[in-house]
C-alpha cells in the first residue's frame, strides 16, 4: 500500500492556492504557511516584509493512488499567471513568487517537465523557480481554511 505524499506549491497568495487545491479529489489536507526563505519560524507580518525570502505556499497532502503528482501540477498552472515575476494580481512581493518546492528527485524531474509543457502554453516566459522544499512554517491559524471560514469567494478557480 502507498503512503500518502507531500507536495509544495507558491502561486501568490496561499489563501486562494489553498481553497483551489482542497478542491481536488485526492488531496487529504491542505496547509498554507511559509517557505523557501531564511527565517526561522516567520510570522506573517515578517514575511510581508519581504525581508525573509519566504514565499506564502502550500503544503499539499495527498493520495497518489487518487491523484498524481502531475494532476497537481496541472492544477498549480491554471490557478495562477507563472509569467509574472513577484506578482499574482494586485499582490506584488517575492512573498508572492511562483514556484514548486520538490520533495525528492523525482518531484524535480515531473516539475520540470511539467513546466517545459507549460512554457507551451504561454506567451512569455515561465518564470516559476523549481527548488527542492526546504522549512515549511505553517501561518497563523486565522490564514487557514480563510475562504472557507469568512465566506468570502475565490478569484482563483480550476
Amino acid at each position: 500500500m502507498m503512503s500518502n505524499e507531500t507536495a509544495t506549491f507558491a502561486a501568490g497568495c496561499f489563501w486562494g492556492v489553498e481553497a483551489a487545491f482542497r478542491q481536488l479529489p485526492g488531496v487529504l489536507e491542505v496547509t498554507s504557511g511559509y517557505t523557501g526563505g531564511h527565517t526561522v519560524a516567520p510570522s506573517y507580518q515578517d514575511v510581508c516584509t519581504g525581508r525573509t525570502g519566504h514565499a506564502e505556499a502550500v503544503e499539499v497532502l495527498y493520495d497518489p493512488q487518487k491523484i498524481s503528482y502531475d494532476a497537481l501540477l496541472d492544477a498549480f498552472w491554471k490557478i495562477h499567471d507563472p509569467t509574472t515575476a513577484n506578482r499574482q494580481g494586485p499582490d506584488v512581493g517575492t512573498q508572492y513568487r511562483s514556484a514548486i518546492f520538490t520533495h525528492g528527485d523525482e518531484q524535480r524531474k515531473l516539475a520540470e517537465a511539467s513546466r517545459a509543457r507549460e512554457q507551451g502554453n504561454q506567451s512569455k516566459p515561465i518564470v516559476t523557480e523549481i527548488t527542492a522544499a526546504g522549512d515549511f512554517y505553517p501561518a497563523e491559524d486565522y490564514h487557514q481554511r480563510y475562504f472557507e471560514r469568512n465566506g468570502v469567494a475565490c478569484h482563483i478557480a480550476l
